[in-house]
């Protein structure tokens, strides 16, 4: 008998727990969630845009964005890449918290007037999906330390030899922080993409957070 009521008790208590923990997770935002942790963090920038406007970090700010490099050119990877982007951008076009920042990596080929061109031909709101371009050691520096796309040890090579090519996306929360990589030419790694997304964009920002990193006043 007292091993009944100690089951009893024990299965009670059981699920006492979980039903509070359940509770939680339904009043408090992200409770018990397994937050993405922060990569690096992004240095501020200057570049041009496909409407030939110089923008930095402030066009950014406080915004969740994926940042990727191509090049307008490119025959290989760049066109998948981009291709594999747009369901991101449909599904998050009407959110203005949310951005795509597309880099050049051949800005002696790519101006902003053929990436006006580049970004017409996807019909998208360069509101949500911008492209820049802007001086290649400056577009290359991004890539290498604010987004960790690409190794940091390249920016040794002379940069009229080096030639950026990756196929990787970087996720960057509100504050500014890289919180993931992706490979953007594998569809799960994509469809978590999308789901980061969500996470980032419900994730509040302290004011701490912000005056820690770039976009601090």
């Amino acid at each position: 008998m007292k091993k009944k009521k100690l089951f009893f008790y024990l299965g009670f208590f059981a699920l006492l727990t979980l039903g509070f923990y359940y509770g939680l997770t339904q009043v408090i935002p992200g409770f018990g969630k397994v937050k993405l942790p922060v990569l690096t963090y992004v240095r501020p920038f200057h570049f041009q845009n496909q409407d030939g406007k110089q923008v930095d970090e402030r066009a950014v700010q406080g915004k969740v964005y994926v940042a990727e490099f191509f090049f307008t050119t490119c025959k290989s990877i760049c066109p998948i890449m981009n291709k594999n982007l747009i369901p991101i951008y449909e599904e998050f076009k009407d959110e203005t918290g949310f951005m795509i920042l597309s880099h050049t990596c051949d800005p002696e080929t790519d101006s902003a007037a053929r990436l006006k061109v580049y970004a017409d031909s996807l019909n998208v709101n360069t509101e949500r999906w911008m492209f820049v371009t802007g001086r290649k050691d400056s577009l290359y520096n991004a890539a290498r330390n604010s987004y960790l796309l690409d190794d940091p040890k390249n920016n040794l090579v002379s940069i009229d030899e080096q030639f950026l090519h990756t196929q990787f996306f970087a996720l960057v929360d509100k504050a500014g922080q890289v919180r993931k990589i992706y490979d953007g030419l594998k569809k799960e790694e994509l469809e978590q993409l999308k789901k980061d997304i969500h996470e980032l964009l419900a994730e509040p920002v302290s004011q701490e957070r912000f005056s820690n990193n770039l976009f601090g006043s």
